[in-house]
């Protein structure tokens, strides 16, 4: 069976920018690489999903519809043709016609990237590859921050290289955007 790619970007919304309810570190750089990514498989007619993050939870502070917040980033704009999943939890696969979709379409490597890397991005990946997809997941173009954990704080570049070296090893290949944009190159 030949191999058929497609790019998911998951949650890369205003809120997680400067000004934003729960902005990030390293948002922007991420967000700039998920673009590269995005021209890529675009110049290359490939599927692209975009994954938008909708908070119903009672007490949520970001993503709240209606907001500006929970728009997609103008560095990743959909175009027509795209696919949009509206979700409501991490996993992207959960209650949405993402499995549906990627099967329909006869997908099985998925290259992902978004935000944030310890949640919604860790918990797609997981699925993904629960679901049998092989998965290349962009490190540099994943954003995360500062949490705390028993009352140490924990820097967002520790909590970066945690989640990735976790899903290095099983759940995917943990590749930077030259990387595998100079890969791609020579594959052509």
């Amino acid at each position: 069976m030949e191999l058929k790619k497609a790019l998911i970007i998951i949650d890369i919304q205003n809120d997680y920018f400067e000004g934003g309810a729960n902005s990030l570190i390293g948002s922007l750089e991420a967000s700039i690489n998920a673009k590269a990514l995005l021209k890529d498989f675009r110049e290359k007619s490939l599927p692209v999903i975009h994954i938008q993050h909708f908070s119903t939870r009672a007490g949520s502070t970001f993503f709240i519809p209606n907001t500006k917040g929970v728009e997609i980033h103008e560095n990743v704009i959909p175009v027509t043709g795209e696919k949009v999943i509206a979700k409501n939890y991490p996993n992207s696969f959960r209650e949405t016609d993402l499995l549906n979709y990627l099967k329909a379409n006869n997908i099985t490597d998925l290259v992902i990237c978004g935000m944030m890397t310890q949640v919604c991005v860790d918990a797609t990946t997981r699925a993904a590859k629960d679901f049998g997809f092989n998965c290349v997941l962009i490190g540099d173009a994943c954003a995360t921050k500062d949490l705390e954990i028993q009352g140490e704080k924990v820097m967002a570049s520790e909590v970066q290289k945690s989640f990735l070296a976790a899903l290095n090893y099983f759940y995917s290949t943990v590749k930077n955007t030259q990387e595998y944009l100079t890969e791609e190159l020579t594959l052509d």
